[in-house]
């Protein structure tokens, strides 16, 4: 296994976690295959109350694993802030943030090697459970605040497919842009914390997906090829999160000048209507009972979305540090 010296980056995976424990010795044993070897790994345990605690205790890695547990979950957003700036506070030069349950595969970081040179977010591809493409290739519709799906072979005619979003399954990103955008918002707690964030970096530096298979998915989701997108399996908290996090996203949206009232509205009634289809075409929830609970938590988070919208004293995640000089990032045109 290459070990990296002192002149190359200090590459640290970000793991957040929370009781999924086959999940993630699965994962942390992937890891410990990579070559070339990362420089160190940061778990945060979401207070599991599984095995976790178990596993990380036994981790057998050739590299360093650093252990963050906080007293109460923090949900995926927040996970990935602690991580992120346990990693930043270890010397990370580049971060790759990833959920438990994945795998990564042995030649990820020479994969993303070509492009770190010239790119300072970059996402791979990832296999699905039963080794097929997992489709990930959207961009942030900003007039109706959604993201939409790219059809098509975004890579017929390029290795590399530049968007607007983000996904912590998966994203690298340069410690760089981390103290100048910030870190990731905990307030979102899950779904939709990754988006805004590659959104945000979008401002600023390109975001790129490479045509490099980097992860496997170990988790089966059902998932549902609807011709004009695709849709997996959620659950009623994503529901709710999902809806009040629009909220949050507005508010970016509004702080860059790229908010559009009417528009936006028009998204959010996009957005129901898809987690009400999600629940009949994917989750299968016919039933009186679970159709309730959904439509009720999109409802609530709805709710909450306009306390959001007209709380006076919202601020944005603020930069960790300035910004470097002008092009001292990955500018790819």
């Amino acid at each position: 296994m290459h070990v990296p010296d002192a002149g190359t980056p200090r590459v640290f995976i970000v793991i957040t976690t929370f009781n999924r424990a086959a999940h993630l010795r699965k994962l942390l044993d992937s890891v410990a295959a990579l070559d070339p070897a990362p420089s160190g790994v940061v778990v945060v345990d979401n207070a599991s109350t599984d095995g976790t605690a178990e596993i990380l205790a036994e981790a057998d890695l050739p590299v360093p694993v650093l252990v963050h547990r906080p007293a109460r979950n923090l949900g995926g957003a927040g996970g990935f802030a602690a991580g992120v700036a346990r990693a930043l506070d270890e010397g990370a030069d580049w971060l790759w943030l990833m959920d438990d349950d994945v795998v990564v595969l042995p030649d990820a970081l020479a994969s993303f090697g070509p492009w770190m040179h010239r790119y300072s977010c970059i996402h791979g591809r990832r296999y699905d459970t039963e080794g097929r493409p997992f489709f990930w290739q959207h961009t942030l519709n900003e007039f109706l605040g959604v993201h939409l799906p790219v059809r098509g072979n975004v890579f017929a005619q390029s290795p590399v497919f530049h968007t607007n979003v983000g996904c912590f399954e998966g994203m690298l990103v340069a410690a760089p842009v981390v103290r100048e955008i910030g870190l990731p918002d905990a307030r979102f707690f899950l779904n939709g914390d990754d988006l805004t964030y590659g959104w945000l970096i979008a401002q600023r530096y390109p975001v790129a997906y490479i045509d490099a298979f980097v992860l496997r998915k170990t988790r089966a989701q059902r998932q549902v090829d609807l011709g004009i997108r695709h849709l997996n399996d959620s659950s009623d908290l994503s529901r709710f999160c999902g809806m009040r996090n629009r909220g949050y996203l507005a508010r970016y949206l509004q702080l860059h000048g790229r908010h559009h009232r009417v528009g936006f509205g028009v998204g959010t009634v996009l957005t129901a209507v898809k987690e009400l289809v999600r629940l009949v075409a994917v989750e299968r929830s016919l039933s009186g009972a679970s159709s309730l609970a959904g439509a009720s938590s999109l409802w609530r988070g709805w709710r909450a979305s306009r306390v959001i919208l007209r709380d006076p004293d919202w601020t944005p995640e603020p930069p960790l540090s300035l910004p470097g000089p002008s092009g001292s990032l990955g500018t790819a045109s």
